[in-house]
């Protein structure tokens, strides 16, 4: 799964899991062309802020069924596990989900949201960084809808009024293909080693690429900076690049199979999933979170308030957050939102929380300030550190 530029930080509160705290720090052909259009159910669903308020789950699935289609974009069938969720809603309610350019980033699908405004090719639903959540309902994009697990969405992990809410998170990793590398980093500090020269990649551009810019995030924490002051991040690699260890080259699933990126920094339920997916190809690819540079992040979900499909989306987004749809996106590896409520519960898999990527302590996090300020460094001076 690649991620050119896809993704942006995201800021929440925290998640209990076991002993572990992640606290969020706040991703086939498109649809016809044409003009998308709402009457009878259509113009009901568009308007409704919840399922109750449509007339019940069953009737918005009925509304769905007749509109027939779903049309996502930047959802990579292997990141979080989006292609098994995809399959699963289609099977359950019959309604094909049309999935354009899934390796695009946050700000394409709001760049697809302005630019295709009554359009068919519109999409309906967004898997967003909080930053572009935050903007867009400040923009007045999203439609406000409280899915029906909505009171079990820690309240700082949503905006009040249902226009955006976090779905999943994970931690920065370093994964490491161990036939190649016959001692696998576990810490920032380890990259240094000159053992790793022409052999470290992150996972796009930290300016454009919500885990490129978390690992430089993590490498800050790692190096004595803070949420405060990224520089030491764009420093370490900055030094990382000057002694060779650090190369320009985006890892994604093609380039950690041909080992074009033995040892990579991404989110743990990607790097998890890489060891998942070339096992059988003689890949054995290891995963650590940094003891040294401990950083977790959220996305969120929100709904196109123009969205072609109006009842496919609200129903999307009941599927998201029901018990199938959180532990569908657990067993991608991916930590979901109502992961405490459901190990209250009983309803998280408890196979899937145990493949989970263990985590030493509790992870940092930005205030929103911190994370402009961060972003806006990285705007300035991470080309200049790297070239």
């Amino acid at each position: 799964m690649g991620e050119p530029v896809r993704r942006t930080p995201v800021r929440g509160a925290a998640v209990l899991l076991g002993a572990v705290v992640l606290t969020t720090v706040t991703a086939c052909g498109a649809a016809p062309e044409g003009e998308a259009g709402t009457k009878g159910d259509g113009a009901k669903a568009a308007t409704a802020t919840s399922a109750e308020g449509f007339g019940g789950l069953d009737a918005l699935a009925a509304a769905a069924k007749k509109e027939g289609a779903l049309h996502v974009i930047a959802l990579p069938p292997d990141w979080a596990n989006y292609g098994e969720l995809i399959e699963a809603f289609e099977r359950k309610y019959g309604i094909k989900v049309e999935s354009e350019n899934p390796d695009a980033s946050s700000a394409d699908e709001i760049a697809a949201v302005k630019s295709r405004k009554g359009q068919k090719r519109a999409p309906d639903v967004l898997d967003l960084g909080i930053a572009f959540a935050r903007s867009g309902a400040d923009e007045g994009l999203f439609a406000p809808y409280k899915v029906q697990a909505w009171d079990k969405i820690p309240a700082g992990q949503k905006d009040e009024a249902g226009r955006w809410y976090n779905d999943y998170g994970g931690y920065v990793s370093i994964g490491c293909d161990a036939k190649r590398i016959p001692n696998c980093p576990t810490t920032f500090a380890d990259l240094l080693k000159p053992e790793y020269k022409g052999k470290v990649a992150l996972n796009g551009n930290p300016t454009k690429s919500g885990s490129a810019f978390g690992g430089v995030y993590a490498a800050a924490l790692a190096n004595q900076g803070s949420f405060a002051d990224i520089q030491p991040g764009i420093d370490f690699f900055g030094e990382l690049k000057k002694s060779g260890n650090f190369i320009p080259v985006e890892s994604t699933p093609a380039t950690v199979e041909k080992g074009e990126t033995p040892i990579s920094i991404d989110w743990d339920y990607l790097n998890a999933g890489y060891a998942d997916q070339f096992r059988s190809k003689g890949v054995d690819w290891k995963v650590a979170v940094p003891t040294d540079g401990v950083y977790a992040q959220y996305y969120s979900q929100a709904i196109n308030k123009d969205a072609p499909h109006p009842a496919a989306a609200r129903l999307w987004m009941e599927f998201l957050y029901s018990a199938e749809g959180q532990n569908l996106w657990l067993k991608g590896y991916a930590r979901p939102v109502l992961l405490p409520a459901m190990t209250a519960d009983g309803t998280a898999d408890k196979t899937f929380v145990a493949k989970l990527p263990k985590v030493e302590g509790p992870p940092s996090f930005p205030a929103s300030a911190e994370l402009d300020k961060a972003k806006a460094t990285l705007a300035e001076k991470w080309d200049k550190a790297v070239s």
